[in-house]
């Protein structure tokens, strides 16, 4: 249901980007992404003396277009897709970024959203998997995310850097590079 959510948020956003990208200028990107995703678990280690393996690195995509509310402002919309190497299997949301630019080209933002995380309890918790899939635990959890970052200019594309938190219990900081056209 929550994949149905977002993919209808996504629709509604690309039906609305061409009608806001004739009544302005849509500077749109897709690129790529890596980094980092700390859980914040570590309390479960403390309170249950279960060893917790509770951050993943992850790698991804993002797309997205930003419109100019300003001489120097903008406003935009992005998607993200990741997926994890441990503790996390995949993520995704979407998210509204607010910010100005330089007069070199840099952008500087922040963005508030909505983000899903579907995780890897075997590789969380170090049970076997079959255990785990006998539970039948529901292992996808989203809340809002909000974050900041900036984007440099490089040639036709920008290499960006982000540090988001989802509902201020986890940090994932990521760096990438996108594509302009």
């Amino acid at each position: 249901m929550k994949k149905i959510a977002l993919f209808a948020g996504m629709a509604a956003a690309a039906v609305a980007l061409p009608t806001a990208a004739q009544a302005q200028q849509a500077e749109p990107f897709v690129g790529v992404s890596g980094g980092y995703h700390d859980l914040g678990a570590d309390d479960v280690d403390e309170e249950f003396d279960i060893d917790v393996e509770d951050s993943s690195a992850i790698l991804g995509i993002f797309a997205g277009a930003d419109f100019a509310a300003g001489s120097n402002v903008f406003v935009g919309v992005e998607g993200n897709y990741h997926f994890g190497f441990s503790a996390i299997d995949s993520e995704y949301g979407a998210s509204a970024r607010l910010g100005f630019r330089d007069a070199g080209g840099a952008k500087y933002y922040v963005r508030g959203g909505y983000q899903w995380v579907d995780l890897d309890v075997a590789e969380l918790t170090g049970v076997d998997e079959d255990i785990i899939d006998d539970l039948d635990i529901d292992d996808t959890g989203g809340d809002y995310l909000v974050g900041l970052g900036a984007e440099f200019p490089i040639g036709g594309a920008s290499l960006r850097v982000n540090l988001d938190t989802i509902a201020f219990d986890t940090i994932r900081a990521t760096t990438g590079v996108a594509f302009n056209f």
